[in-house]
């Protein structure tokens, strides 16, 4: 569904993904994990069409994007929930959940409606919190509420960037469990996260990133198990 090849991105100087190569397929939730600085919401913010790779390709359901603009990528079924959440802190909560639509604006099957009730039926809380202004919410629903915003997108991929960052350990394991029916609802997934067992746990495959190269790749549960990973990230 995805394949990432070869990309190279600076910083001016900085090189800050060196040659990283990997795929998602269809129907997976694949991770992205690794310490702070290691490249990876600058993997997920190339992908996304935020920045571009000096090489390499980017492929999209067999469309190369590498150098499309991002509001076409979404509209291709590509949708990115940010790191730290972004939501759009004076307006309610169904107003940000009507953003996320609005690239469908115009779009043959688009029920803004109906996109809404599906919203709400996967995060009750948000519907009952629906006029309440976002920047008012919890980090945890501001987290549940930019998944939501995404989902309003019909993506046929979501990349998540970090979305435990900052939850206390009860919504944490709150926001995986909707990572994972949201999965089991046809979304593919690919995942950034420091909470790197957390992350395993709900991956079918994982990749390990340091200082923009990818050194370990492989089913999450074997990585799970790894000995190098245990000690790097999981405080084994």
């Amino acid at each position: 569904m995805l394949k990432v090849s070869d990309i190279n991105v600076y910083y001016g100087a900085i090189h800050a993904l060196k040659g990283i190569s990997f795929h998602v397929e269809e129907g997976e939730i694949v991770s992205l994990i690794g310490a702070n600085g290691a490249g990876k919401t600058t993997t997920m913010q190339t992908i996304s069409g935020l920045l571009r790779s000096r090489t390499g390709s980017i492929t999209f359901r067999d469309t190369e994007i590498s150098k499309t603009e991002p509001h076409k990528i979404v509209r291709m079924g590509l949708a990115q929930v940010p790191e730290g959440r972004r939501v759009f802190s004076t307006m309610t909560v169904q107003e940000n959940l009507e953003m996320g639509a609005y690239i469908l604006s115009g779009k043959k099957g688009a029920t803004t409606a109906q996109d809404l009730e599906m919203v709400f039926d996967r995060f009750p809380r948000l519907k009952e919190r629906r006029r309440q202004v976002a920047g008012t919410l919890s980090g945890g629903e501001q987290q549940m509420l930019a998944i939501g915003r995404a989902l309003m997108s019909h993506p046929s991929m979501l990349l998540l960037d970090e979305p435990s960052m900052g939850l206390a350990p009860l919504l944490v394991q709150e926001i995986f469990d909707c990572i994972q029916q949201v999965n089991k609802g046809g979304t593919t997934i690919l995942l950034v996260e420091q909470n790197a067992k957390m992350a395993l746990s709900v991956s079918h495959r994982a990749y390990v990133l340091e200082t923009g190269t990818i050194v370990l790749e492989g089913p999450a549960a074997d990585l799970l198990a790894n000995d190098q990973v245990k000690h790097a990230y999981l405080g084994a």
